[in-house]
């Protein structure tokens, strides 16, 4: 009676034990007490040879079994040699092997060759006599990978043989989702390639190996030239192939020492070990561009691109990954103010221009939303009669501290923040109430020229939103003239398609800045364009260089062809103004009528006239 109080009551444990702890550990309990269990019960009939005994025995070895048997948990019983004894079904399922099949086979037999060592070693200990819980992997009978969370409990099976219990969960689906999300937060989705974390985790290791060894380490920052215009002109599926390419081919330039990651969107970098000073920078960033010369092929197009490339190098200061990946984000930032296609090497002067872009920022932002900036005009003349037959907006900063501030120090910023899209949109909507503002003082009508940033030509809706404007501020869409970039039409379909609506709309459209970006005469004529405006850049050497000249003169030409009116812009003396009317140019700005003026100024300027035509 006292034995089976004992046996009752360690299965009472085992039981309130597995409702707290693990959900088999109650059969970890019974398995482990099972010859115990068979030992009382033995010696309970032989000291009291009663019938009742030997059917209660039976009794229990019953739901023994059953229990067994139908744990949904795989459940093994094996010699200290490890051969199966005995198995239960879940452990046949998780093996893909019958009971029968395994009989007399060793459980390493199953254990895949990388957990081969530790399994054995596991299992070893549990045999002599310490119950372990570990992680292992085994071969299903059809070749795929089962990962296991294994418990071995030690057995007595006999008087002289010792064994275990294996107890374990399929563990696979678990293991996956954990690698799928370690992959994530550690690798590029797209590209494959490591991400920004797993960069800095690598770089700081090897950064703590440089030092031993008195190495230097350099950091490249690189990023892709204008690669928004990819996106913007042909589509994120266009882009990503660029960028698949682009792994591709810095994959195949690096060696083993170094090591390339993507960190965010078309940024790149890399670290090069043993770096001994800048010529050995040089070289890499040599080998980087002639990586970048040839074309990349996206399905019918073939695009050339550049890269902005910023490097840090270690010293013996005790940097970390984290500051010396923002040395070479610094000088990247450098490398791209100083016009693209460039590199910058990370020094200490650096530090305060980083301060100064932050500054910046925080002050545009500011100004965007107090509305700092003004509006002044620069008048564009016809030729023939001198009178001003429009003007171009033209943006000023009114700092409060250091007054007005020149769009050449802002600009480039706000287009690569991508500010300039608010800044765009308070442009146009101040010129166009300031155009309907002179119309209602009783000024003669003209258009008024505002330019659009790359960002707002393809932004979403774009018809919308001037649409929306010219109702706000009541102005006759024939008095609005936007003007583009040749650049921002290197998409031919997108540009044709984003024109025609513009052009729905009743605004007049000009091409800024002719002659030095990408515009061919087969794509010009399709452009529903009112005017073209030749860039300053022309304008400036007609008179000293016969090639601006002969650019001038052919460009006016074939405007006259395509019955477009054409506009030069820098005229600053009167030679440059008698060549452009020998030439036939319709209309003329530059300082040699007016540099840009406020309102007021302008006001005055209308009522008494402007008198710069050029004599024939």
């Amino acid at each position: 009676m006292k034995n089976r109080l004992y046996i009752g009551g360690y299965l009472i444990v085992a039981i309130f034990v597995s409702l707290y702890v693990k959900p088999y550990a109650v059969w970890i309990c019974v398995l482990a007490a099972l010859p115990l269990f068979i030992q009382l019960l033995r010696k309970e009939r032989d000291v009291q040879h009663l019938s009742k005994s030997a059917q209660q025995h039976h009794s229990y070895q019953h739901v023994l079994d059953s229990l067994f048997e139908h744990n949904p948990n795989a459940i093994g019983i094996f010699d200290q040699e490890g051969t199966f004894i005995r198995i239960n079904a879940a452990a046949e399922t998780i093996l893909g092997y019958s009971a029968s099949e395994l009989l007399e086979k060793r459980f390493s037999h199953f254990v895949t060759q990388e957990q081969y060592e530790l399994t054995i070693n596991q299992l070893q200990l549990a045999t002599d006599g310490e119950p372990l819980t570990f992680e292992t992997s085994v071969s299903h009978k059809s070749g795929y990978r089962v990962d296991l969370h294994a418990t071995a409990v030690p057995v007595q099976l006999s008087t002289d043989a010792m064994g275990f219990i294996l107890i374990c969960q399929d563990i696979t689906e678990r293991k996956r989702s954990d690698e799928q999300v370690r992959y994530m937060a550690y690798y590029d989705d797209m590209t494959g390639l490591p991400n920004r974390r797993m960069f800095r985790d690598h770089l700081n290791e090897r950064l703590s190996l440089a030092r031993s060894a008195g190495q230097q380490v350099a950091v490249f920052y690189l990023d892709i030239d204008r690669f928004k215009l990819v996106n913007d002109s042909f589509g994120y599926d266009y882009g990503n192939m660029m960028l698949l390419q682009l792994a591709e081919r810095f994959t195949r330039c690096i060696t083993e020492n170094d090591y390339l990651a993507r960190t965010e969107g078309d940024e790149f970098a890399f670290f090069y070990t043993n770096v001994a000073d800048s010529n050995d920078v040089i070289a890499v960033i040599a080998e980087i561009n002639r990586v970048l010369e040839k074309p990349f092929v996206l399905e019918q197009y073939e695009l050339h691109v550049t890269a902005s490339i910023g490097v840090a190098i270690s010293t013996a200061d005790e940097e970390d990954a984290d500051t010396l990946m923002k040395y070479a984000d610094i000088a990247l930032a450098r490398a791209k103010e100083k016009g693209r296609n460039d590199f910058q090497i990370f020094n200490a002067d650096m530090k305060s221009v980083s301060i100064n872009r932050l500054k910046l920022e925080n002050e545009l932002r500011r100004a965007i939303a107090l509305e700092e900036f003004v509006l002044f005009y620069q008048p564009q003349v016809d030729i023939e009669t001198g009178r001003i037959v429009g003007v171009e907006a033209l943006i000023r900063w009114n700092h409060p501290e250091k007054g007005l501030i020149s769009p050449n120090y802002f600009i480039s910023f706000a287009e690569e923040s991508g500010l300039i899209v608010p800044i765009g949109e308070w442009v146009l909507r101040a010129a166009c109430k300031q155009n309907k503002a002179w119309q209602n003082q009783g000024f003669s009508p003209m258009p008024i020229s505002v330019n659009l940033s790359m960002r707002q030509f393809f932004q979403h809706n774009l018809k919308g939103k001037i649409s929306h404007v010219l109702e706000q501020t009541g102005l006759d869409p024939q008095y609005l003239e936007l003007e583009i970039t040749e650049s921002m039409t290197m998409d031919v379909d997108h540009a044709i398609q984003s024109l025609l609506e513009l052009k729905e709309l009743g605004v007049h459209v000009s091409i800024d800045d002719f002659g030095t970006g990408y515009s061919s005469l087969y794509y010009l004529k399709k452009f529903p364009i009112d005017k073209l405006k030749i860039d300053r850049s022309f304008v400036r050497d007609i008179m000293v260089d016969p090639n601006d000249a002969a650019i001038v003169t052919t460009i006016i030409a074939m405007t006259r062809h395509l019955n477009l009116k054409v506009i030069a812009e820098g005229v600053e003396t009167e030679e440059q103004l008698h060549f452009l009317h020998q030439n036939r140019c319709n209309e003329v700005q530059g300082y040699w009528f007016s540099p840009p003026v406020n309102a007021v100024q302008l006001e005055n300027m209308l009522s008494h006239g402007v008198h710069a035509a050029a004599s024939g």
